[in-house]
């Protein structure tokens, strides 16, 4: 593992973690290939900036949950390869409804190369009292209400979103406007690297 790269929770064990792809609960419905433990990884740059992010949500009354981070690239390239696999739908009324998977690739959802791989880009929502915020829509949902200022989006939903953003850009962090929970720190250490080691 690159020395840069570290376990969140040796950085700040305030924050929760979730990582949707070590298990079954997410858009392929299995274990994603490189996730070999329950573990979120960041550069160390990401993970520092992340827990001063994580002072200020505490300061008001939230607290973050991570559902992933530094993905390999070998699990990126099990994405493609499910989605290259037009009978595997075992998910699609949970994550993408709306999409035919023969689209997913087209509109954006699936790629050959993910910002994750270069360690500095986090998944994340919310939480008050561990209870995560209601932000319109779940992680990984793949339609246009994910969105991040998607204006079908309103009232308590929004605002969650952009208590978030607030936070993030506060820290350094910069959202990818497609997806509400993605966001990348803006001054990452290995920007054209895409690491391929797996989690352990």
């Amino acid at each position: 593992m690159p020395s840069s790269l570290v376990r969140l929770s040796e950085i700040d064990s305030s924050i929760a973690q979730d990582p949707k792809y070590f298990g079954s609960d997410n858009f392929m419905g299995r274990p994603i290939r490189g996730y070999l433990a329950p573990e979120v990884m960041l550069t160390r740059e990401a993970a520092e900036a992340l827990s001063r992010a994580q002072i200020q949500a505490h300061d008001r009354g939230y607290s973050f949950l991570v559902y992933d981070g530094y993905r390999p690239q070998q699990a990126v390239d099990h994405f493609v390869e499910w989605g290259a696999d037009l009978t595997d739908t075992i998910n699609k009324k949970t994550y993408y409804p709306e999409v035919p998977k023969s689209e997913l690739f087209d509109r954006g959802y699936i790629a050959a190369r993910s910002g994750h791989s270069r360690g500095s880009t986090v998944d994340l929502t919310l939480t008050q009292e561990g209870t995560p915020l209601d932000m319109g829509t779940p992680f990984d949902y793949f339609d246009e209400l994910s969105h991040t200022e998607n204006p079908a989006i309103v009232g308590i939903q929004m605002e969650n979103r952009m208590i978030l953003k607030d936070l993030l850009e506060e820290a350094g962090f910069k959202n990818y406007v497609n997806e509400w929970w993605h966001y990348t720190l803006e001054d990452e250490p290995y920007p054209d690297t895409y690491f391929n080691i797996p989690i352990e």
